[in-house]
């Protein structure tokens, strides 16, 4: 990809996900994750109704009248987004590749979050961590995020969640937002995530295509493992091999669900053909 064309599709998606942030997520975002307390900001006069416990009584001997402490929330957080990117998130059967919803979601969350004045940081991950861009204000920062969203090149295409979430803990030692992009094709991972769901807010976002659920009948299939390159041919017209395809992605997706909420982790599924805006504002809402 040239710089030109790069430019014009961080500029495009900019464009689609500034203003999902800023007209529908900026305020479910900030309603959802709460700072870390309250802080004392200024005194005032006493008004009718305000709490007599946050009566400043120096002041009020001062002046001879009442005056009240007033708090605002603490509210500068850090989120960080884990996005997958081995091979399989370069799958897609309907208008876009798994990786491309991944992006968009990753742009509106950053975009939030810098809305509300917060630090964003990223994970880019296969089977080890391939990028690592530290949490920062701002919005070159956060077109930066989008730029390598988009551009970047894995070295590997397998997939190693467990890895990406122990970088993390290392790097990140406060408590921070946390969103994992995936389509959680991955195993062994339960041990690690408890750990950081203790840790941290973590919220698993699971990116996957229809066509993904199971194989259709198309007699005998050459198939490409996006993961491992190796070639095979698949006889799709059995019964019992499209059976033990389905099977083996149910599992995957019930360790995904079973895992995720054991470790007191939210989770949320998103189709490639589906809109991500009303999943998101629907978790949003729930959380909040």
């Amino acid at each position: 990809m040239d710089t030109k064309e790069l430019l014009k599709k961080v500029r495009k998606i900019e464009i689609k996900t500034r203003r999902l942030s800023d007209h529908i997520f900026g305020g479910e975002y900030h309603s959802t994750f709460k700072g870390r307390g309250m802080t004392f900001s200024e005194v005032r006069q006493y008004q009718y109704g305000d709490d007599v416990r946050s009566i400043d009584w120096n002041v009020t001997a001062r002046y001879n009248e009442p005056f009240v402490k007033v708090f605002e929330e603490e509210r500068e957080l850090t989120m960080m987004l884990l996005v997958d990117v081995s091979g399989s998130e370069f799958f897609g059967t309907v208008e876009q590749f798994k990786r491309d919803v991944l992006t968009e979601i990753s742009a509106t969350l950053a975009f939030s979050a810098m809305q509300n004045n917060d630090k964003v940081g990223l994970i880019l991950f296969s089977d080890e961590v391939e990028l690592y861009i530290p949490p920062k204000k701002g919005k070159s920062h956060v077109l930066r995020i989008i730029r390598e969203l988009l551009e970047f090149e894995p070295q590997s295409h397998k997939t190693d969640l467990s890895e990406a979430l122990k970088f993390l803990s290392n790097v990140i030692k406060k408590k921070s937002i946390v969103f994992v992009l995936s389509d959680f094709m991955a195993d062994d991972y339960e041990k690690t995530l408890r750990i950081t769901g203790n840790k941290h807010d973590l919220t698993g976002i699971r990116i996957f295509d229809p066509m993904e659920t199971e194989i259709p009948n198309l007699g005998m299939v050459q198939m490409l493992d996006a993961e491992t390159g190796q070639l095979r041919l698949v006889n799709t017209h059995s019964r019992q091999t499209r059976r033990a395809y389905s099977e083996n992605y149910r599992d995957r997706v019930a360790y995904y669900r079973d895992t995720f909420t054991r470790a007191g982790c939210g989770t949320l599924d998103c189709r490639v053909d589906e809109s991500y805006v009303k999943k998101l504002l629907g978790y949003f809402k729930r959380r909040g």
